[in-house]
């Protein structure tokens, strides 16, 4: 095409704009491509809602704006048919079109975007068309305007002119400006603008040029933005010119590269005697130039940002005769001051309106990755499904690194985009594909040398020419019809930095090179990638610790279980009465049991209690139950099964001699006995501190209580263990009820809660306010009763007193040690052997603190508890005594006298201990305090089963 001479019409116009225009298609297509292009048009022309569902999904940016071009030329507006039934959508199979990374790229006036933030990045997704708003298509113009309606209405230049002349010079700048007030497309509006510098001019063509490059590095450069723009051509055709010119043009050189360069007007009369002005483009275009005025295109702080021209000046009748002339200069100067700014503002606002874009597909990004996090295979496809479609790659593959062998890789996903091609794989098919586990298998090269590199150094490698590197391997391709051309290759971080795979794309689809645009989105997705994968490993992580759980829970349980042939043996014993075995004493004493009858005594308390009748408990059941109890208790020194029965025995003693089962209901009654026997199961002999400093697994699990808290856990395993399910025939809420109970008074041996709950007993006690039928009192009584069983050893008469002191104080010392050894602490008073000479001081403090309060309030609210008070103020007198000789003992030493006896008392044998500084560490490290003596028989030689009498001939399972 002839430079300054008017093209055909756009080839992109389809038969149907050129049948309304009148165009015969005759000569462009046979009779029968004709027939079947009419049939189309008269098919469409009957079902306008497909029409408009397929324009709205398919149509270009090109195909948009060619028809508001063809809009404005034509000088009759075309009738509206009649609306029609909506038919139905056109094409549900058709699939949306994708988004491409060319989409997001800035084409405005100042080039390429800004890189997206490298700290937020997104994967690859689709968006629909319809949320995405292309700005400027639609640009409005005054109505007001006088100048430009006609211009699009198809006026002669000559009529145009002729208006322009028939204003003063303000008011026809006044109309071009208001022209282009409305425009948000850059490029519209610089089409506009050099429309409307020709007429201001009279010039017969325009031109205009952008400055690029890096101002600071010097790197700049001209390219030609729009090129032979006139009244009548379009923007398509001048896009067509531009693109046809050279990509740079230097700066400094050439008029255009002087003006921008200098920042000056140039004015030539004659180009060709100009010795700047290149004569080549006439010799390609076949365009003669004869006068030039270039101006330089300045935003709001006075920076030139590029070049607007002018090019032959018209005389009458559209003769070139003229020269640009001082006038020219200055109309043309005054309104690319104007335009400066606007363009400014219309490149802003394109640039957000890219940045809207952009943020729509990283949410999308987001959505996608967060929506499945449950397999890596599919968040890793979906990776790459979404990669390949919005960076426009032929191959894309994400390669995870082997833990146990640095830069070498365990997996590789991989995607192509003929995949997705004449539906080769459906969606779903590729989602729930398997990654390649060895790089033989992978189906492309996997370029080892340059993922390798990459996995080692985190460095990110954008190659343009893949034959011209070094570390490109060409022997991999061999025999594929794929050739590699460039390979774009970036590192995949967790969430600590961690470098975890490589992400690489191979070969633009339009066989460009990847650009920095393509570099920065790219980022972003691997940073989304490694987010999604990271999660998604310790997802599966957790997963298979789960069930590794509920492996080891089901091997516990397994052996934690006692087998039925125990439970049978156990079954057919005979079991004693109460009255042999001494249950309902308050100074009952085991020291004398076997620990088979110890079970034999438990199992007597649930029959007295008249539990399994009551409950339709099965008799072997219990058996197994009880047996499967007392081998979840560890041999610690006092923390152990016979703790455990201890502490039964008092809460029986309560419940039938302390006449509290008339108080109480029975789930109540059932749930205090179940959670007294199993209020400590598998405690470890250190208390809920010292699995806070050693950061015991325990601790990580359970908050607060937290030996507490794994006893009940503990004892819900056994209860609800195939064969020891004792509460199976109970009600759905009986069943709630009384493990509700159980938890509550197995925690309320925590101390720690003691302190916290007992303020509000002792208040309802002391305003004679106990009304035992309201809930929340009777569950206050029932976690004091829980610590009076507890710590109840310190109402037994005082040799058992002494001992369970000593079991405690060992078992204290063993922590005491630990912390020592293996925490490199020091431990408290209580707890340090070193220390063991104050015990009685200690002793007497822990009674005061703890022991003395509950057992005072428990006989004063209930009467019939007060045995209890009676046994623990016996108790303090003794060890104050032994304290005080103590005292006098130390005094005396001091004085250098001789050292009185102490009743044969060392302080060796004595044990029962507490910080005796303040209640508040009492309450911190006192928590697993018990009460139960040991069968280990002291120097006093009292080997004397204590009470045992004989058997009761008259109940037929009493046995001697």
């Amino acid at each position: 095409m002839r430079r300054g001479i008017a093209g055909p019409a756009s080839t992109g116009l389809t038969g149907y704009r050129r049948r309304k225009r009148g165009v015969s298609m005759a000569a462009e297509v046979d009779e029968a491509t004709r027939r079947e292009y009419e049939s189309m048009e008269r098919w469409l022309d009957e079902h306008p809602h497909f029409s408009m569902d397929y324009f709205t999904r398919k149509a270009t940016r090109e195909m948009v704006n060619a028809w508001l071009f063809s809009q404005a030329l034509s000088q009759t507006a075309m009738t509206t048919r009649e609306s029609v039934p909506s038919a139905p959508s056109s094409g549900a199979q058709t699939p949306v079109r994708r988004v491409s990374s060319s989409d997001l790229e800035s084409r405005g006036l100042f080039g390429s975007y800004r890189p997206i933030l490298t700290t937020v990045d997104g994967t690859p997704s689709f968006i629909d068309p319809q949320t995405i708003t292309r700005t400027g298509t639609t640009a409005t113009t005054s109505t007001t305007s006088s100048v430009s309606t006609p211009r699009r209405g198809g006026v002669s230049t000559s009529q145009l002119r002729q208006e322009l002349r028939a204003l003063d010079e303000r008011e026809m700048m006044l109309e071009l400006v208001r022209d282009i007030s409305n425009d948000l497309d850059v490029n519209l509006l610089c089409h506009k603008i050099l429309q409307n510098v020709s007429i201001l001019t009279n010039a017969d063509r325009c031109s205009l040029f952008l400055v690029k490059g890096n101002k600071e590095t010097g790197e700049r450069y001209l390219v030609c933005k729009l090129f032979d723009v006139n009244i009548h051509s379009t923007l398509e055709e001048a896009e067509s010119q531009a693109a046809d010119q050279e990509s740079r043009f230097p700066w400094g050189m050439g008029i255009v590269g002087y003006t921008a360069a200098s920042g000056e007007i140039v004015n030539l009369p004659n180009a060709y005697q100009d010795t700047r002005f290149n004569k080549g483009i006439d010799l390609h275009t076949g365009y003669k130039t004869l006068s030039i005025l270039s101006m330089p295109l300045r935003d709001k702080d006075g920076e030139v940002i590029g070049v607007a021209q002018v090019v032959n000046k018209c005389g009458g009748y559209g003769q070139k005769t003229e020269a640009f002339n001082e006038h020219d200069e200055k109309i043309f100067e005054s309104y690319m001051a104007f335009c400066g700014v606007r363009l400014h503002n219309a490149s802003l606002y394109e640039q957000s309106q890219l940045e809207v874009r952009r943020n729509q597909v990283l949410l999308e990004l987001s959505r996608l990755i967060l929506a499945e996090q449950s397999s890596l295979s599919v968040i890793i496809n979906k990776v790459l499904m979404h990669t390949q479609s919005l960076l426009q790659c032929q191959r894309c593959q994400v390669l995870l690194l082997d833990d146990t062998s640095k830069g070498m890789f365990s997996q590789v996903f991989e995607c192509a985009a003929s995949d997705f091609e004449d539906n080769n794989m459906s969606q779903e098919e590729f989602l729930n594909r398997e990654s390649s586990t060895t790089n033989k298998s992978a189906r492309f090269p996997i370029n080892i040398k340059i993922t390798s590199h990459v996995a080692l150094t985190g460095e990110t490698l954008n190659i343009p020419d893949a034959y011209k590197d070094e570390r490109f391997d060409p022997s991999d391709e061999e025999g594929s019809e794929n050739k590699t051309r460039c390979i774009l290759c970036m590192p995949i971080r967790n969430s600590t930095r961690n470098i975890i795979g490589v992400m690489q794309l191979v070969n633009k689809v339009d066989d460009t090179i990847f650009s920095k645009h393509d570099e920065n989105l790219f980022e972003a997705f691997a940073i989304f990638c490694g987010m999604g994968i990271h999660n998604t490993q310790m997802y599966e992580k957790v997963v298979k610790a789960m069930a590794k759980q509920r492996v080891a829970l089901e091997c516990l349980s397994y052996h934690a279980v006692a087998s039925e042939e125990e439970a049978d043996r156990l079954r057919k014993l005979p079991i004693p009465s109460s009255d042999c075995l001494h249950l309902l004493r308050w100074d009952f004493d085991d020291i004398g049991l076997e620990d088979e009858e110890t079970l034999k005594a438990s199992i007597r308390m649930f029959m007295d209690m008249d539990y399994l009748s009551k409950f339709s408990i099965n008799y072997k059941s219990l058996c197994r139950w009880m047996l499967s109890v007392r081998k979840n208790y560890r041999n610690v020194t006092y923390h152990n099964w016979r703790h455990a029965f201890n502490v039964a025995q008092m809460m029986f003693t309560m419940l039938k001699t302390g006449s509290m089962e008339d108080l109480l209901d029975d789930i109540e009654g059932l749930a205090l006995l179940l959670a007294c026997l199993c209020h400590d199961l598998d405690h470890r002999g250190t208390n809920n501190s010292f699995q806070m400093k050693s950061n015991h697994p325990l601790a990580q699990l359970y908050g607060t209580s937290t030996m507490e808290r794994h006893h009940f856990d503990q004892c819900i395993m056994i209860l609800t263990s195939e064969g020891t399910e004792l509460l199976s025939s109970m009600s759905k809420d009986d069943y709630a009820k009384c493990l509700d109970v159980m938890e509550h008074a197995i925690l309320s041996t925590d101390l720690a809660l003691y302190f916290k709950w007992r303020g509000g007993f002792f208040s309802i006690v002391d305003k004679n306010e106990a009304d035992w039928s309201n809930k929340d009192n009777r569950k206050l009584l029932r976690s004091m009763m829980m610590t009076a069983c507890d710590v109840a050893a310190i109402t037994k008469p005082w040799p058992v007193q002494q001992r369970v002191a000593q079991l405690v104080a060992s078992e204290f010392f063993e922590q005491g040690d630990l912390e020592k050894e293996q925490l490199k602490i020091q431990p408290m008073d209580m707890m340090n052997r070193e220390k063991k000479d104050k015990l009685p001081e200690m002793q007497v403090d822990f009674i005061d603190a703890i022991c003395m309060p509950v057992y005072k309030y428990l006989a004063k609210a209930l009467p019939s508890l007060s045995p209890l008070l009676k046994g623990c103020e016996d108790n303090r007198q003794h060890w104050q005594t032994l304290a005080d000789s103590r005292k006098e003992r130390q005094d005396a030493e001091a004085a250098g006298k001789d050292a009185p006896e102490v009743d044969g008392i060392d302080g060796e044998d004595t044990g029962k201990l507490s910080s005796g500084e303040k209640n508040e560490s009492l309450e911190e490290e006192l928590a697993t305090v018990g009460d139960s003596p040991s069968r280990i028989i002291l120097e006093t030689g009292e080997e004397e089963r204590n009470g045992s009498g004989g058997c009761c001939p008259e109940r037929p399972t009493c046995a001697s």
